[in-house]
């Protein structure tokens, strides 16, 4: 699953007129990286949620077999859901397997590895070093296992391979997935893997800048 709802309010006013998903970078929209990335680590089919401004993103994505995927589109729209209920609302979509999520808004070349959690953990979360405009860490890595607090530390970088189950008695509405992450965290159920490639985080128009000037333009 793809998470482009949302109304990317840090990224205004590139955002004003479209959504995040299809902001580009060096003329290539982040969406379309991810389909390419998805695509080539062998997933057959991929869920977009759908808000601000998503029929530009069925305009654009259509059915997926530009990339040689299925799209299916979980539309939000007005009522925007956040993470959790946006997940959520899809799970009928992703089947009962584990399933890869993955924000929107970051360019990385990670290439996510068949969505198997093993060892009883409901998710497994992909960390990165945290960038230097962070003010803090946002999860240790122990022993393979994320944790609240401890050392090292580092940034949880939106994507992450969850079970079905790590949704189980969520009720359906508009909430957050990081209160859950942090009981999941607390309770010893969420494996944890550490990406040092590239990875950034394109959420202003300084970063969205940053990454051009980087990686193509």
């Amino acid at each position: 699953m793809i998470l482009a709802a949302g109304r990317g309010e840090r990224l205004r006013p590139v955002t004003d007129n479209r959504p995040k998903s299809l902001v580009e970078v060096a003329g290539v929209s982040l969406l379309e990286r991810h389909l390419r990335m998805l695509a080539n680590a062998g997933v057959t089919t991929v869920v977009i949620n759908l808000g601000w401004h998503g029929e530009q993103i069925v305009e654009q994505i259509g059915c997926g077999s530009e990339f040689g995927l299925q799209v299916v589109y979980s539309p939000e729209y007005e009522r925007v859901l956040e993470t959790g209920g946006g997940i959520q609302r899809a799970l009928p979509l992703l089947g009962r397997q584990p399933f890869w999520v993955v924000n929107a808004d970051v360019y990385t070349d990670f290439q996510v590895p068949p969505a198997d959690l093993g060892c009883g953990h409901l998710a497994n979360l992909v960390l990165v070093p945290t960038p230097p405009y962070k003010a803090r860490d946002d999860f240790a890595l122990v022993d393979g296992k994320v944790r609240n607090t401890g050392e090292p530390s580092y940034t949880f970088s939106g994507i992450a391979c969850y079970a079905p189950a790590f949704f189980a008695g969520a009720a359906a509405g508009r909430y957050p997935l990081a209160p859950m992450l942090r009981q999941a965290a607390d309770k010893e159920q969420l494996a944890g893997t550490l990406y040092e490639g590239v990875w950034e985080d394109v959420g202003t128009p300084q970063r969205l800048k940053s990454v051009n000037e980087r990686f193509g333009l």
